[in-house]
C-alpha cells in the first residue's frame, strides 16, 4: 500500500506552504524571519485515504524589544495633560547586562499604602492604650 500521507504548513494567508513533511515530524519554527505581530499557522494534513484535515493556530511574534507604557491604558478616555513613561528593552546582547532601563518604574500599589497606614494606626493605638504607669510597676 502506498503511503501518501503529507503535512503542509502554511503561514498566514500564503497559498504556498513553507514546509511539507511526511508525518510524524518535528521542526523548528524560526520566528526571527517573521515580522512582529499576529500571525496564523495553518496545518493541512492528508491521510492515506486522501482525506484532508486542517488546523489553524494563531500566535504572536515579538522578536523586537518589549515595550512597556505606564500612564496610558488601552482604550482609556483621557483629558488634559497625562504623564506617560515609555520603556523599551530587549535581549539582543547576551554578553552584557544594561542596568539602566532594565525595569519600568511604577508607582507603589495602593494596597501597600493601605497596609502601611493600618499597621501605623494599630501601633499608635497599642502605644496609647498601654501608656499608663500602672502597666509598668516594678515587681521588686
Amino acid at each position: 500500500m502506498e503511503d501518501n500521507r503529507v503535512v503542509k504548513v502554511f503561514l498566514d494567508d500564503d497559498p504556498v506552504p513553507f514546509a511539507e513533511f511526511t508525518p510524524p515530524v518535528k521542526f523548528v519554527l524560526d520566528t526571527t524571519k517573521i515580522p512582529d505581530g499576529k500571525h496564523r499557522l495553518k496545518i493541512v494534513a492528508k491521510s492515506t485515504d486522501n482525506v484532508e484535515g486542517i488546523r489553524t493556530i494563531p500566535f504572536e511574534v515579538r522578536n523586537g524589544p518589549a515595550i512597556a507604557v505606564v500612564g496610558l491604558e488601552d482604550n482609556e478616555v483621557v483629558n488634559d495633560h497625562i504623564p506617560v513613561t515609555i520603556n523599551a528593552y530587549g535581549s539582543e546582547r547576551s554578553d552584557i547586562f544594561v542596568v539602566t532601563g532594565s525595569e519600568t518604574p511604577q508607582a507603589v500599589p495602593s494596597w501597600v499604602w493601605a497596609l502601611l497606614i493600618a499597621f501605623a494606626g494599630f501601633a499608635l493605638f497599642y502605644f496609647i492604650m498601654y501608656l499608663r504607669p500602672d502597666f509598668y510597676k516594678s515587681f521588686v
